[in-house]
């Protein structure tokens, strides 16, 4: 059976004060020409489908077309919902949906309850795991701990469960949306780590045959059965090295997994500039990131007149200006060091408490706390220099 992996289609989003709907509708076609084309036999997208869970209507129309489309080449979609999305809103007439081959799950209570295809091999079942936030679902899933790896766990013993009471030479596909231990992450992704340890480990989905996974942005491959498809779009310039693509993915008969990239569009390249302004303007060097969308970071001890408008001049689509002075740091260490000498352990801690309260010190019962913190630990510093077998 022959799958397209995508995920992170993040619709309705830009890239700063630039609309991207164009470039994500050209993905669209893309995507749609690729399962005419390549044979696919079912598409899965793995969460985060729109960039915010109340989505622009331009983006909810782009994605109505998106699923028209899939509908109309009678190649079955599994979908699931992401940290991004509102699986509430995105779930909306998933039962009418299923009817014309889009299965939409964003209900933990159906992570259990697979989509079952089949090929001239037999049965494949398709589970698709939303976005499990872990305080919200722990309870409904019986996990142990409040934390992304025992919610995950839990449901995916169920999953076991069901796989297990299937025929034998049932094969088997997740889609799952997660941070999953060693993953490379970047700037564009929202951070999952409310609720509970963001990280899970890779055993989690042990006992299946191929493990679709979004959140991450960047395509990578964690085992030949555990990947990212990643954004279709850089959507930061932190993804300024990325090459964007989804995964061909053909399961054999035995459920061995071989993988293909297929790369997406790229409407503009991006590119990361580092230097003082006059150099940026000067180098030849830079002549090929002139078209692209561009991230200056200007090194000139002094802030330069009129920095964007020069830039522009030269690189037409520059979108960020950073300031990062040569010799900043060093001044900031010198800076912090030089407000540090002189004061005791006592005043640097008071100092602390008044930056961290809005310039409120420490009261009298306060100090005296302190006081007696830094006195423990000077007697033990002592007692431990007396006997260092303590």
């Amino acid at each position: 059976m022959r799958l397209l992996h995508t995920s992170d289609w993040h619709l309705g989003r830009g890239l700063h004060r630039v609309s991207l709907l164009e470039a994500q509708s050209a993905f669209i076609d893309h995507l749609v020409a690729t399962v005419r084309e390549r044979d696919v036999d079912a598409v899965l997208v793995a969460g985060d489908v729109y960039d915010r869970a109340v989505p622009p209507l331009n983006a909810v129309a782009l994605f109505d077309d998106a699923l028209n489309r899939l509908a109309a080449l009678g190649v079955p979609t599994v979908m699931i919902s992401g940290n991004h999305d509102s699986a509430r809103r995105l779930g909306v007439g998933a039962g009418l949906l299923a009817r014309a081959g889009i299965h939409l799950r964003t209900d933990v209570a159906g992570c259990a309850s697979p989509v079952v295809l089949s090929d001239a091999h037999g049965p494949v079942a398709f589970y698709g795991l939303p976005y499990l936030e872990p305080a919200l679902v722990r309870g409904e899933l019986g996990a142990e701990r409040t934390a992304h790896a025992a919610v995950l766990g839990a449901a995916m013993d169920r999953v076991r469960a069901d796989l297990a009471a299937r025929p034998a030479g049932t094969r088997s596909v997740v889609l799952a949306h997660a941070f999953v231990t060693g993953g490379q992450g970047c700037d564009s992704e929202r951070d999952i780590t409310v609720g509970g340890a963001a990280a899970v480990p890779a055993t989690v989905f042990d006992g299946v045959d191929y493990v679709a996974l979004g959140h991450l942005h960047g395509c990578q491959t964690l085992g030949e059965r555990l990947r990212y498809s990643g954004s279709p779009l850089a959507y930061s310039f932190s993804e300024a090295g990325h090459r964007k693509s989804m995964w061909l993915i053909d399961l054999d008969a035995a459920g061995r997994v071989r993988g293909e990239r297929v790369d997406c569009p790229v409407p503009r390249p991006l590119a990361r500039l580092r230097g003082r302004l006059d150099d940026l303007l000067a180098d030849e060097a830079l002549e090929p990131h002139t078209g692209a969308w561009v991230e200056a970071t200007l090194t000139d001890p002094v802030r330069p007149d009129e920095p964007m408008a020069r830039l522009a001049e030269r690189f037409p689509h520059v979108l960020s200006l950073v300031f990062d002075p040569d010799g900043r740091e060093e001044e900031q260490r010198r800076s912090y060091a030089g407000r540090l000498r002189g004061r005791s352990d006592q005043q640097i801690a008071e100092d602390f408490v008044a930056h961290v309260r809005a310039g409120r010190g420490p009261d009298a019962r306060e100090r005296a706390v302190l006081r007696g913190a830094f006195d423990r630990v000077r007697v033990t510093d002592a007692e431990n220099e007396k006997d260092p077998t303590r």
